[in-house]
């Protein structure tokens, strides 16, 4: 049944992933926790997310603008890198809260209601213009790529701090689309490196069916949405990043993902 829900989980969060530039890690490591420990679940989602990052630079990869990934991606690698390495000695994060519904215990954890503040002010910003004090600059990008790779090594959540950054800058559908594409395969080389002495250590890796099934499913999901992208503009999918943006971060801090 496990596998069940991850390979719906993926192929879902894969084709939702090629529209907003981020879900997939959000949505994955959930499912994943509900086998594995939390640091495990983070490491075996970014299996998953690198090998669906490929495959869609495969299918967009051409139309990345690449002077913008040189100055998001380089810094976005730097604080995947710390962001990593505070994961492997931060294996527990303690909750603030927690509450109870329907029989399920949820947890609030500092890391995802910072997490959830800033998605939740990037959604309002995108949502109402005239809020908007943020003006995208090429002197910001670098202070985005780090923190959206800190928090990308640190829980995996870089996809959707990443997209309210770059959606500010003035790239068509599909420069924005395929240029998070590479940057997301910067970052997850860099985590993946550092995650592999993890799993090794807990033979995670011995569940590979698990794995290799969410991976399969996140393709075709990724195709999928490729044959669809045509029919959607720019407008919609800023509006899809907004609404995302905005959901997940609700989900986030209250503890319910």
């Amino acid at each position: 049944m496990n596998i069940v829900i991850i390979i719906i989980a993926a192929g879902v969060a894969s084709i939702i992933t090629l529209f907003s530039g981020f879900g997939l890690g959000t949505m994955l490591t959930p499912v994943f926790a509900l086998i594995f420990p939390i640091e495990i679940a983070v490491a075996l989602t970014g299996v998953v997310h690198f090998f669906n990052n490929i495959f869609k630079l495969g299918l967009l990869g051409k139309h990345a603008q690449w002077s913008v990934v040189l100055q998001f991606g380089v810094p976005s690698v730097l604080g995947a890198f710390f962001g990593a390495k505070l994961l492997l000695s931060l294996t527990v994060f303690e909750p603030i809260a927690q509450y109870e519904i329907f029989g399920i215990i949820h947890f609030i954890a500092p890391l995802k209601l910072i997490i959830a503040v800033l998605m939740i002010y990037f959604a309002f910003a995108e949502m109402f213009p005239k809020l908007q004090s943020f003006q995208p600059s090429k002197k910001s990008l670098p202070a985005g790529g780090l923190l959206s790779g800190f928090f990308g090594g640190l829980s995996g959540h870089q996809g959707a701090l990443r997209s309210a950054f770059l959606i500010r800058y003035e790239l068509g559908k599909e420069q924005f689309l395929a240029t998070g594409i590479v940057i997301a395969c910067f970052v997850d080389i860099t985590r993946l490196s550092l995650y592999s002495t993890q799993f090794l250590a807990s033979n995670a890796m011995q569940h590979w069916e698990i794995v290799a099934a969410a991976v399969v499913s996140a393709f075709g999901g990724a195709y999928a949405g490729n044959r669809l992208l045509k029919k959607v503009t720019l407008a919609l999918v800023q509006k899809i990043v907004a609404g995302l943006l905005l959901g997940i971060a609700l989900a986030l801090g209250s503890g319910l993902i």
